[in-house]
């Protein structure tokens, strides 16, 4: 498992180890030891994973301590633009957002840590994420931030992107107190 880039402190991209052969391809999303030595440390609680269709904006998600998490993503089919947004009032980055895109080809997973706000954009129809995460969910400590309200411009796949009512109900960016 490579380290690709940390756009934000803490927040890690990584190349997992794929095998490519006449039957196909064999992709290692999980290793321990491998995650520890690029400063992971995750005990993971639960998995899942979404199905997503083009234009769909889910986030941009956490959840509340006691129950905030860390997370890994990954994309095992489309694409997804993952975005990422910095919370932890203590951190040179607080209110900074990056953006990459996950996919299907490029294999690429990200890590989050606790204090970060999660979402993405379906690039394409059936983009599938997975979701690795060291705290189970509690549907009472969940929180987010408005989609489109901390600065970030997302690109038009259709106009306008598919944006669940929950989602659309969260507060901007500076009507949040967070609790990082």
């Amino acid at each position: 498992m490579d380290l690709i880039n940390e756009p934000l402190p803490g927040v890690k991209i990584l190349k997992p180890f794929v095998h490519l052969d006449e039957r196909g391809e064999f992709v290692k999303t999980f290793h321990e030891q491998q995650l520890a030595d690029h400063g992971i440390e995750i005990k993971l609680r639960e998995e899942f994973f979404s199905c997503s269709n083009a234009g769909v904006i889910r986030g941009m998600h956490f959840q509340l301590p006691p129950f905030a998490h860390r997370k890994i993503v990954y994309c095992i089919s489309g694409a997804v633009l993952d975005v990422v947004l910095d919370l932890r009032k203590s951190s040179p980055t607080y209110g900074r957002f990056a953006a990459f895109e996950l996919s299907a080809a490029n294999r690429h997973m990200v890590s989050i840590p606790i204090g970060f706000a999660h979402g993405f954009l379906s690039l394409v129809d059936h983009s599938t994420l997975i979701y690795k995460t060291d705290a189970v969910h509690s549907p009472e400590h969940d929180a987010g931030v408005l989609w489109n309200g901390f600065g970030f411009e997302w690109p038009s796949v259709v106009d306008p992107p598919t944006v669940s009512l929950r989602d659309s109900r969260f507060p901007p960016f500076l009507g949040l107190d967070s609790p990082f």
